[in-house]
Parts: structure tokens; sequence; C-alpha cells
């Protein structure tokens, strides 16, 4: 990876369909950001509480902690192009029946609410699969642009849209904006129906939904480096969605802004993310990521606090940073979950990570409107402030593990499917696994910790009771035992599962062996046959 290509923050886009996604996405997230600023300003016209107008981000958000991990199932399991079509009509569906009922005076705030969620409901179902598409489009070297890029996609929306939104609520009213939504919709059809996208060429039959939905969650819970970029990720949005949560009532009554001023704030904060996708590149060539992480996290919270403190002419330029300082923590969770993700799996963790960043904002949301209602938004903002000063200290205890998309994830073909004395059914097991090594007295303490990652290899890769024991019969046995769902779930760990950096810790595991062997054996669990009816 030369330096040029991965600082080159816009390279993604010389590639025709990635390109055209991004300016798709674009379309789609200027009309989404439209009508988030059009049901959040619907609510502030008609006198509604901080904590139902806070409500707005909170029924955006809360379907991710409903369906980000069937999301992330599903992408793995369907064709992601075309589950991505049809998740997009229906969003489209859900904006104009917004719109329809705007024109006819039958919106509540209840209803507002209702639509909200479900139009949420459809970005929480699609949003994996957006994230696994990245590494089929771009190569490697280019996955932290492409995360960038996506969130500009998000932020460069966020420019145009709120204060697009602002001038087209104060001319046509809320219903306008819902539908210019809704028809944006089309844009991300188009781009994916022209997307000649490769066949899927798996061998082994597809894994029941449950089943996946396991293995994913087994996957997130065994793999130290996605723990660690999650724990992060939710450090960083409980307290920051304080910002966003109260932006429309800090606007109002602190900076006495109407519909189009608070677009015009949105769009400050827009921009800041556009100048962060340019500076992020070049941080991450002189600082660490978790420098950016706590750097971010402090800059944001500067931004929190000039919400509710500061004039406006002092207000804009620090939240032109803080949406730069956004930008700058977003990409570095983001890049760093997708090189460090296999492809096999990536969606289904990928949702698990949006169910904590996008859930942590859901539950953020709420907490930061009921704390404005109870005490009033400039404490919410200032504790909110607070604590993302803690969260940008925290880094020096909490990094990011050195190993962050640097470890081998690309599938391993040195482990064959063994030959068995029958053949086992797709269906058949638990299958219980045990490999014998013979290791001498003197090497087990080195032995015993190098098999600690082949643990949490054969747990990522779907393997479940893991043990090591040591033979009381003779000094140099040591026999691992693990189990496996089924006999489909056990060749899927050795064609699609295993990686490379999983292959490096048992081949560092074995060179520490007698004879540098291992002998695997398995068995097939068995139903006691049903009891002959007895005589009487």
């Amino acid at each position: 990876m030369t330096a040029t290509t991965e600082g080159s923050a816009w390279a993604p886009l010389r590639n025709t369909v990635y390109r055209n996604l991004f300016l798709a996405q674009m379309i789609s997230n200027i009309g989404l950001w439209m009508e988030s600023v059009g049901a959040q300003w619907f609510l502030v016209e008609r006198g509604s509480s901080p904590t139902v107008i806070a409500l707005v981000q909170t029924a955006s958000l809360a379907p991710t902690i409903l369906f980000s991990l069937l999301a992330g199932v599903l992408a793995d399991l369907l064709d992601r192009r075309r589950m991505l079509i049809a998740l997009s009509v229906y969003s489209g569906v859900v904006g104009a029946v917004m719109a329809v009922l705007a024109w006819t005076g039958l919106l509540t705030a209840s209803l507002l609410l209702v639509t909200t969620f479900l139009l949420g409901a459809g970005s929480a179902l699609t949003s994996p699969a957006w994230q696994a598409i990245q590494p089929e489009l771009v190569p490697r070297e280019q996955i932290p642009s492409a995360s960038a890029l996506g969130s500009v996609t998000v932020n460069g929306a966020r420019a145009v849209g709120p204060a697009l939104a602002g001038v087209v609520v104060a001319a046509a009213g809320p219903g306008a904006v819902f539908a210019f939504n809704a028809v944006s919709y089309l844009a991300v059809v188009w781009a994916l129906a022209i997307w000649r996208r490769p066949p899927d060429t798996r061998v082994i039959e597809r894994e029941r939904i449950g089943t996946s939905l396991v293995v994913g969650v087994r996957y997130v819970l065994a793999a130290p480096t996605i723990r660690r970029l999650m724990l992060r990720a939710a450090m960083f949005a409980f307290p920051a969605s304080a910002l966003w949560a109260l932006l429309p009532v800090a606007s109002s009554r602190h900076l006495g802004l109407g519909s189009a001023g608070y677009g015009g704030i949105l769009g400050v904060l827009g921009l800041g993310a556009l100048l962060g996708v340019v500076l992020v590149p070049r941080l991450r060539r002189s600082v660490s990521a978790s420098i950016v992480l706590g750097g971010g996290a402090a800059v944001f919270g500067v931004g929190t606090l000039a919400l509710g403190f500061a004039p406006l002419w002092l207000a804009i330029p620090a939240l032109l940073a803080a949406g730069a300082a956004w930008i700058a923590a977003l990409t570095t969770v983001n890049s760093g979950i997708q090189l460090s993700l296999p492809a096999w799996v990536r969606a289904r963790a990928m949702g698990a990570y949006l169910l904590v960043f996008m859930g942590s904002q859901a539950v953020g949301s709420y907490v930061w409107g009921a704390v404005a209602t109870a005490v009033g938004y400039r404490t919410a903002l200032l504790v909110a402030g607070a604590v993302l000063g803690v969260v940008a200290l925290s880094v020096r205890h909490i990094p990011l593990r050195e190993s962050t998309g640097k470890l081998d994830r690309e599938v391993a073909m040195t482990w064959p499917v063994p030959t068995l004395v029958f053949e086992p059914q797709p269906d058949d097991g638990p299958v219980l696994v045990t490999v014998r090594y013979r290791v001498r007295p003197d090497s087990l303490d080195d032995f015993t910790r190098a098999m600690s990652r082949v643990a949490r290899g054969r747990r990522r890769t779907g393997g479940s009771c893991w043990r090591l024991y040591r033979s009381g019969d003779d000094t140099e046995l040591v026999v691992e035992q693990f189990i496996i769902g089924s006999w489909s779930e056990y060749r899927r760990q050795h064609t699609e599962r295993w990686t490379g950096y999983d292959h490096e810790s048992i081949t560092a595991a074995v060179a520490l062996t007698v004879d540098g062997r291992t002998e695997e054996n398995r068995f097939f669990a068995l139903r006691p046959a049903p009891r002959a009816t007895e005589e009487r």
C-alpha cells in the first residue's frame, strides 16, 4: 500500500459502480435529512416538549436495536443487491405516506413518530448490507477512504439537506419535504438496478437464520479487536447524541433561529464533516487511531458546550470543528471494523456494530431529551460535554488494539475437509472434534498461551465448548476439544471461515509440539434408539 493510494480520499470514486452508488446514496440521504428537519420542525412549531422533539431521533434510530442483527444475517444470506432494491422501494412508499398525511392535515405527533420509526426500520435493515458491499467495490487499501466517503454521503447531505429543507418548509410546509424524501429513493433503486453484481458462488447450502445469527454473535464475542472498537463507538455515541437530539431546541431558544437558521446550523456541521474527510487521511499518517478518537471526542465536546452557551458567532466555528470531529471518530471506528472482519461474517458483525453505535445514539437521544425536560437543555448539554471530555481522556487506558485493521482475514485454504468412513448429512451433529498434540512438559506453558489464540479462532468460526486437556497417563499428550453444531457448520469452518490469521495461530501452536503434527478425530452425536415395546 503506497502512501499516495492510502492518502487519496477520493480514489474510490474512480470506480464507476462505487461512484453511481455514492451519488445515489447522497441524493437519498439529502432526502432523509430533509425529512428529519421537517419532522423536528413540525414538532417545534406545535410547541412539543424537548422530550417529544428528541424522540424523532430515537424513533429513527431505535429500529437498529430491534433489526440490526437480523439485517446483518439477511445481508450475509441473501443477494445484497436485491435486498437493497426491495428495501429502498419500501422506504420510498413510507415517505410517500408521510407526505400524503401532511398534505391532508392528518399528520399528528404520534403518526409522525410512527412513520419515522418505519423509515428508520428501512434504514436499519439496509445499513449492514451497504457496509458489507464496500469491500466488493474497492480494493483493501481504499477501504478507509471508502468508509470516509460513505460518511460523506451522510454528512455532505447534512450540509445540503437541512438548509434546503429549511427553505422548503418555510415555503411549502413539511409535506413537500416528505415528498422529496420519497422520490429520492428512486436514485438508489436505479444505481442498484444497473449494478451487475457477480453471482453467489457458495458451494455449501445456506445457513438457517437462527444458526447464522448465533454464529455471528459468537464471532463478535470471540473477537477482542472488534469488541474494543464497539466499546469505543458506544462511549463516543452516547454523549455525542446530546448535540443532535437537542440541536433544534438550542437553535430556537438559545441562538434564536428559525427553520432556515436551524437548517443552516446543520449545514455547518455537514461542512465540518466534509472538512474532516480531507483531514482524517493526513491525521492517520501522523498519529494513532486512538489519538484520533480521543481528539474527536474532545473537539465534539467543545462543540456541544458551544451549542448551549456560546453566542452565534462563536458557536458556528465550534460546530464546524465538531462536524470534522464527528467524521474523524466515525471513520476511524468504521474503517477499523471493516478492515478487521473476514468476508463471511462481515454483514453480521457490521449489524452488531450498528446496533451498538446507532443504539447508543437512540438511547442517548431519549436520555438527553429527558434530562433537558427535567433540568433544562443547557444543563443537559453541559453534562454531555463533560462526559465527552472523560471519553477523550479514556483512550489512554482503553485504546484501540494494535491489531486493528492489520490481521490477515483472507480465507486460508490449508485445512482440507477430511474423508470419513460414512457420508454425513448436512444436519448431522453436533460434531465433537478432538485434536491431539504431543508437547514436552517444559514447553507446556508456551503451548497453552499459543492455544488461547487458537481457542478464539475456533469460537469465531463456529465452535463452542472449547477445552484443552492434559493427559494423566502420557506426559506429552495434550488434547484439544470443541463442538460444532452440525456437519455443514464444520465444512463452513474449513472452507469459508478459517482465515490466514487463524492459520498463523494454529501454526504457532504446532511449532511447539514434539513432532510438528496433529491428529484430528470427529465424533457425531447419536440419538438413543426408540425403546422396544415391552412384553406384557
